[in-house]
């Protein structure tokens, strides 16, 4: 699984007009699910994003986590994360986990950051053609990927 984390101020998700999930202050996380992935990717990925801690504390250091600061998440699908563009203009995508298998992951990302930060999170919808607004914070961008666990 690979994960862009986006510290934000606000973000937002719109499918033909409508919204559906918006944030204030917390993460816009953008999740990429690979054919290889399993459930352990999950559980530590979605461990690593709960606790990131990359608010500023009262001396301008990142120390503060989504807790700290009752932040929230909204959660994007994005298959485009495992692009493979070695060769030629045109990506490939063949690592990206078919539909069969990223709805499901997808859906229990949904289900484990929800519990992990006791609220609950808010997405877009897997397929569609989303508009997604941010105000990033900072900014801050951390690019996560459970195969090497960087």
């Amino acid at each position: 699984m690979r994960a862009i984390i986006q510290r934000v101020t606000e973000a937002s998700c719109t499918v033909e007009g409508q919204v559906t999930g918006a944030i204030a202050q917390g993460f816009l996380v953008l999740l990429g699910v690979e054919d290889a992935d399993e459930q352990e990717d999950l559980e530590w990925l979605a461990q690593k994003i709960a606790g990131m801690r990359i608010f500023s504390d009262e001396n301008g250091l990142m120390n503060k986590s989504l807790a700290d600061v009752d932040g929230n998440i909204l959660l994007i699908s994005q298959f485009t994360l495992f692009a493979a563009t070695k060769k030629g203009n045109r990506p490939g995508f063949t690592r990206a986990a078919r539909p069969d298998k990223a709805i499901p992951m997808y859906e229990s990302m949904i289900r484990k950051l929800s519990s992990l930060i006791n609220k609950e999170v808010q997405t877009g919808v897997f397929g569609a053609d989303m508009k997604i607004r941010l105000l990033n914070d900072g900014p801050v961008t951390i690019t996560i990927d459970t195969k090497n666990k960087e």
